[in-house]
């Protein structure tokens, strides 16, 4: 049974910034049991394929949730960081987090996921560098994302970084194999990650 010590709660509730201007500042997000930020050894991980890729990249943090990896990203570089999240709570904690950190260059999106794609393919802007696909686990969201995200025009060796839980990997690169090319993946715990891009574009 959890404790209800309200120190524990806060600790609970944060995580770290791993690299980057706010190196080892701890951040809060919202208190939703659905929230749960990318690792810190994922995220490193992950930060070290992109330190070529990351300063001066547009990038789309789709599902949020926390805002950990649109605000890594942010710390690292990026020029501007769209956080699209559906949760009313866990948006006003990432704007929080925003102006705490005082940027100027993340964007808080209260809004469906998916909708905001089918926006996107509709003819708005959606040259993203870097997008951060990272739905809830136990749905269905990865594919019909992947699904939206092969209809948009996105920047020339656009990335994008998935994250799943392991048991569900094979699902993913069925989902992945006509369209998509996986550039680095690996595994942590229960938690498969990966980066891929366009086909057409990894030549």
């Amino acid at each position: 049974m959890r404790k209800k010590s309200g120190n524990k709660k806060a600790a609970s509730n944060s995580f770290r910034i791993i690299g980057g201007e706010w190196r080892g500042r701890r951040l809060s997000f919202a208190d939703n049991p659905a929230i749960r930020p990318t690792p810190d050894r994922v995220r490193e991980t992950l930060f070290n394929w992109l330190q070529s890729t990351t300063p001066s990249s547009r990038c789309l943090d789709l599902f949020a949730g926390s805002g950990a990896l649109g605000l890594e990203a942010l710390s690292r570089g990026a020029s501007q960081v769209e956080f699209v999240e559906l949760d009313r709570k866990s948006t006003a904690v990432i704007k929080e987090n925003i102006e705490l950190l005082e940027s100027d260059n993340g964007e808080v999106i209260t809004r469906d996921a998916l909708q905001f794609l089918s926006k996107l393919t509709d003819g708005e802007s959606s040259s993203y560098d870097l997008i951060f696909l990272d739905p809830p686990f136990a749905t269905n969201l990865l594919e019909r994302s992947l699904a939206q995200l092969e209809k948009m025009q996105l920047s020339s060796g656009a990335l994008i970084y998935i994250e799943l839980d392991s048991k569900r990997a094979k699902e993913a690169h069925s989902a992945l194999e006509l369209n998509w090319k996986i550039v680095k993946s690996g595994e942590a715990g229960k938690v498969k990650y990966m980066l891929v891009r366009r086909s057409e574009s990894y030549e």
